[in-house]
């Protein structure tokens, strides 16, 4: 009994630590100017006084998030940016990923370990590796500076299809066999069996992959040079420092939709990620 709580004590100041850096965030995105240069002064430059962080302000306003969402038809812009970048991006994984991991998961050809063992290695190379191929492929094209600059590599990972794909070898093979003697021709399976029972696969390999987009930092930087095709991770960067609890406010709002859908797919995504056989 005393050794599950002090599992349970351990285990709760962990999740604090974890959570302690968002608590701040919110607060300081009700911090007025004058505070927060007072507070984080340093930081920017502006005094030699020590940080006093705080999880509240003294003096909470929301003027931060009035100036954001009113005063600031940029953030709109990016916004709408993320969002659009996103959603074909994920489209296009589901669109590639999905085939391509029922062949290696539920299908027997000649050469699939091989081709899968290749899929693994591009899944484990860095961006700053395939930086430069995919700039000259792009610059080939004609598509560097386009919102497709962005959405054609990631609809192209080789990351969905390992998750998914894992998850669909978990089918009975006797299940499929059973359909294709009923009558059951390939599409049918696929669409029948493979769909349903690979349901937690597909949706936490496009939760992470919407993760993975929307929080993109390096790809935008390096395939857009127009600020009005930059998504929302990029709008960070360009707030001064006088506008800092801006920022916050920023960070707060662009912070809403990953976590939500997080929260929504959190459960397909630990079955999917458990399938895979690999941890976060």
């Amino acid at each position: 009994m005393i050794k599950r709580v002090m599992v349970r004590v351990v285990l709760t100041v962990m999740c604090l630590f974890v959570w302690l850096p968002l608590f701040l965030m919110a607060g300081n995105s009700l911090m007025g100017e004058w505070e927060m240069l007072d507070r984080f002064g340093s930081v920017f430059g502006a005094a030699n006084r020590p940080v006093k962080a705080a999880l509240l302000p003294s003096y909470p306003t929301l003027k931060p998030y009035v100036e954001l969402l009113l005063d600031s038809p940029g953030f709109y812009v990016m916004f709408w940016n993320s969002c659009l970048q996103t959603g074909l991006a994920v489209a296009g994984q589901l669109l590639v990923a999905l085939p391509a991991a029922w062949a290696f998961g539920a299908l027997s050809f000649k050469g699939r370990r091989g081709l899968f063992l290749i899929y693994i290695i591009l899944m484990l190379q860095p961006f700053q590796v395939t930086m430069v191929p995919n700039y000259l492929v792009l610059k080939r094209l004609s598509l560097l500076n386009s919102h497709l600059a962005v959405i054609l590599p990631a609809a192209w990972s080789a990351f969905p299809v390992f998750i998914m794909a894992k998850f669909f070898e978990t089918i009975p093979r006797p299940l499929m066999e059973a359909a294709g003697l009923d009558g059951a021709g390939s599409w049918m399976i696929f669409w029948k069996i493979g769909v349903p029972i690979g349901k937690p696969g597909i949706v936490s390999a496009m939760v992470l992959g919407v993760l993975e987009t929307w929080n993109a930092i390096e790809q935008p930087m390096t395939f857009l040079k127009e600020q009005r095709l930059w998504p929302l991770s990029l709008y960070l960067p360009e707030i001064t420092a006088d506008k800092a609890a801006v920022a916050w406010a920023a960070s707060v709002t662009a912070m809403i939709l990953p976590v939500s859908l997080f929260v929504m797919g959190q459960g397909a995504l630990e079955q999917g990620i458990a399938a895979s056989g690999i941890k976060e």
